[in-house]
């Protein structure tokens, strides 16, 4: 009789949302790290035997972009910039599980009026619990459609100068970075615990050399070191995202700049990320970035060249969790048993990632197993719910 009633009391808890939501992401963390203890996630697969193109230009990437001058001039601020810069900070958010983009996002848009919260933001480009990630072009998607008071740009090889100068005129400024995650939060005792992280930037002090960020995970007005932040940035391209409102779209120009432009950064992005290759070629990031700067001017073969590279280096358990230029660029190249290996890899760490599975299906499309496709789809269908366009696409393309 007492278990009995044990049971009727867990089915009652269970009804109640705070506590289906608590337990919910508690037993699939328990379930994930039991499985991993017996069967621990080897280090990311290196690429399959390849021989390169004989036209390649890895080692020399030029792209045929028009170089021109902006035709905008600078922003009227103070030069040098001031040394010490504080905005306003927002309502902190402290972030639900894997939600650092949303709750990021929201607190960058109540700087400019928004009243919603995490949750909200999450119902539309997040909405299932366990989804993993947030996508850069998944938070402009809900600034447009659902701030559209605001403009929202997101550019990469960004540098702390860009940084500053948009502090300095009082604009704050989203980052993607690398953070250290809690033990309590480790996949299994092999766990390297490194995972993106969304990062709202709203100071600077020369003196310290420091930036003011509010952290959803670690908490508000913190300081990261600059010299931190350059490191920890670079996985992801150097990614940033300001927002804005559309008569200030003339004065952020003249901040940005060339990288304005879109097609001009990536151009820029291309050859930083050359650069670094050259001065480090042990760079597992700049091989990477350089992959995917190529994959942005469709030299597939090329970027699954540079992914290669940084494979063989050496790459963190989770890097497939939040960048996907290299299930497009071995798609795109026709090489597709290093697709299947890498999204099978991908999902094994990260079950719940709408992008695996998407590009998992496109794989077994190639190899005509189109049940198998379909199935791979629906299954990112229900990760990231029925708006997610790629995966209804596929299923559309590919009749039962």
């Amino acid at each position: 009789m007492a278990a009995a009633g044990l049971a009727l009391l867990a089915v009652v808890l269970w009804q109640i949302p705070a506590v289906r939501y608590a337990a919910s992401w508690r037993i699939e963390k328990f379930m994930i790290y039991t499985s991993n203890m017996f069967n621990p996630p080897g280090p990311v697969p290196t690429a399959l035997p390849v021989t390169p193109p004989p036209t390649s230009t890895l080692a020399t990437p030029t792209i045929p972009v028009e170089r021109t001058q902006p035709a905008f001039t600078s922003t009227p601020i103070s030069t040098p910039l001031p040394a010490q810069v504080t905005l306003t900070s927002p309502p902190y958010e402290q972030q639900t599980p894997n939600n650092c983009g949303p709750a990021t996002l929201s607190m960058a848009l109540h700087l400019y009026g928004w009243e919603g919260d995490q949750e909200q933001i999450a119902e539309l480009i997040k909405p299932v619990l366990q989804d993993r990630n947030v996508n850069p072009e998944e938070m402009a998607y809900y600034v447009r459609t659902n701030a559209g008071w605001l403009n929202v740009q997101y550019r990469v090889a960004g540098d702390l100068l860009t940084l500053k100068r948009l502090l300095a005129v009082h604009y704050p400024v989203i980052v993607e970075s690398v953070t250290g995650l809690d033990p309590n939060d480790a996949l299994g005792p092999t766990d390297d615990l490194w995972a993106a992280h969304y990062l709202l930037l709203t100071g600077y002090d020369d003196a310290s050399q420091t930036l003011t960020v509010q952290d959803s995970y670690h908490g508000p007005n913190l300081t990261v070191p600059y010299e931190q932040l350059q490191a920890e940035w670079e996985a992801f391209n150097n990614l940033y995202m300001v927002l804005f409102f559309p008569q200030d779209e003339e004065e952020v120009k003249s901040l940005l700049g060339v990288d304005w432009d879109p097609d001009a950064n990536r151009q820029r992005a291309l050859e930083q990320a050359q650069a670094a290759t050259m001065a480090d070629s042990d760079d597992a990031f700049a091989w990477f970035n350089l992959g995917s700067n190529l994959v942005y001017f469709e030299r597939y073969e090329e970027a699954a060249l540079a992914y290669d590279k940084s494979r063989e280096i050496g790459l963190p358990l989770r890097m497939f969790r939040y960048q996907f230029g290299p299930f497009i660029a071995y798609f795109q190249s026709n090489r597709i048993e290093d697709l299947l290996v890498l999204t099978d890899y991908a999902r094994g760490i990260t079950d719940m990632s709408e992008e695996a599975w998407l590009w998992y299906g496109w794989g077994l499309y190639r190899q005509n197993d189109f049940k198998g496709a379909r199935a791979a789809w629906q299954k990112a269908l229900s990760i990231n719910g029925a708006a997610y366009v790629d995966a209804r696409t596929a299923l559309d393309y590919v009749t039962p």
